[in-house]
């Protein structure tokens, strides 16, 4: 992966140093369609650039509203110490009555897969039967009367990473044996299963204030498990998606469209996101080839919303974020 730059000074106090806003962020280019649009606006925001920033309990708190926008995978860019400053600093904000969105609460679920799926459970909501380790030698006896494929996936991952699939135990027992195993930087993961998706593709749902606010298929290609929307630059009809992913790389043959979802599963989703805590984020769920039934597998407080949103699902949800934004901090006052 090539190298990301990092946002100046400059770039990092935004507008104003006491803006009634602030973004605590950790990506230097993922949020840019937000900036933009509260730029064009004349909204005042600033900009907390979390490998920069470090917080003093004495002081005021110089906003009304922080947007908490720290990401999983961090790691993959150096920042994985940022993770649990984040997760300090919110506790703090919590303390004082700050209004965060995307608080303390929704990040600790953002942070664990295995919380996640404890959440899911505890709705009564189906999601993919999960062994929790934190040896990479525990997956032989955690793996006993799941159906292989299976795949260890790390607790705290992000856009895919820290994923393993195992094909046989013999390949399980191998990849103990050679060290294939990364536990990543909490050392937990999960054990599951490899779902065959059915039509060859998962739902990402994102919600908005605790609500349904779009939906996409996202149609798998091979091994892959790095399924971030915002880097797909293809729709499902092959049609470049010009200009309009992240600086990462694209992710080859991946494709996407619009869908509406259920009725009965918008609900479900609305129950997740609203259980968690999470002010904006994503669902993801896969329907099982083998049952016909719907798993759901991950809780994201962090959505970058899809490539090209107007053609591929019919609005720009960048807009409506924004007047979430701009309603909580009238709230706030």
């Amino acid at each position: 992966m090539s190298a990301i730059a990092a946002p100046t000074l400059e770039e990092t106090s935004n507008l104003s140093s006491h803006a009634p806003l602030a973004f605590l962020y950790e990506h230097p280019q993922w949020f840019n369609p937000i900036f933009t649009e509260l730029e064009k606006r004349g909204f005042p925001f600033s900009k907390v650039y979390i490998p920069d920033s470090f917080y003093d309990i004495g002081a005021d708190v110089p906003f009304r509203v922080l947007f908490n926008r720290m990401s999983p995978s961090a790691k993959s860019r150096g920042n994985e110490s940022g993770m649990f400053h984040t997760l300090a600093y919110l506790d703090h904000l919590d303390l004082l009555g700050v209004r965060v969105i995307n608080g303390a609460k929704a990040f600790r679920y953002e942070v664990s897969k295995a919380a996640q799926h404890s959440l899911l459970r505890s709705l009564g909501i189906r999601y993919l039967h999960s062994r929790i380790i934190h040896t990479p030698q525990q997956a032989l006896a955690a793996s006993e009367g799941l159906r292989f494929p299976i795949i260890v996936k790390a607790n705290i991952g992000g856009s895919g990473k820290g994923i393993v699939r195992f094909n046989t135990k013999a390949e399980l027992e191998e990849g103990i044996r050679t060290g294939a195993i990364d536990l990543g930087y909490d050392n937990v993961a999960l054990v599951q299963e490899f779902v065959p998706a059915r039509g060859g593709y998962i739902t990402r749902v994102e919600t908005l204030g605790g609500k349904y606010l779009y939906a996409i298929h996202v149609y798998l290609n091979g091994e892959t498990f790095d399924l971030c929307p915002a880097d797909i630059c293809q729709t499902a009809r092959g049609e470049a998606l010009n200009n309009a992913c992240v600086l990462e790389a694209a992710k080859s043959g991946l494709k996407v469209e619009g869908y509406t979802p259920p009725t009965e599963v918008i609900a479900k989703i609305e129950r997740i996101v609203q259980a968690a805590g999470i002010d904006v984020g994503g669902i993801e769920y896969i329907v099982d080839d083998r049952d016909g039934e719907i798993y759901y597998y991950d809780v994201n407080a962090l959505s970058n919303f899809v490539a090209d949103a107007p053609r591929v699902i019919g609005f720009n949800p960048v807009e409506n974020l924004a007047d979430f934004l701009i309603e909580e901090v009238k709230r706030a006052v």
